[in-house]
């Protein structure tokens, strides 16, 4: 293979074990309550910034680890998909678009 090739590879692996979870600190903590339904909608509803934030500090992450399980998945998806309905609510179909999506 080729160096470039090589290089590309290690960039990619490089990337991808960036991405790997960390230890979950929190939840040995005792008195900490779960994030619930709701603080997953919230969670999710504030991901862009918290995701800004936590490329430059570790004190932030985007998912709360210490969680009452599927309903924090539920509201996270579900504030994620609030956000994207608010902002994308907004946009206009290019009228080479809104021909095609007539004619069919």
């Amino acid at each position: 293979m080729s160096r470039r090739t090589w290089v590309v590879l290690a960039a990619v692996a490089l990337v991808v074990t960036a991405c790997a979870a960390g230890p979950n600190v929190v939840s040995s903590v005792q008195g900490v309550p779960v994030a619930g339904f709701w603080r997953g909608v919230w969670h999710g509803l504030i991901y862009p910034v918290t995701f800004l934030i936590s490329l430059f500090t570790d004190n932030v992450n985007i998912y709360e680890v210490h969680n009452n399980g599927n309903w924090y998945d539920f509201g996270f998806v579900a504030g994620i998909g609030l956000l994207h309905t608010v902002l994308g609510h907004g946009r206009r179909m290019s009228p080479k678009r809104r021909k095609a999506s007539a004619a069919s």
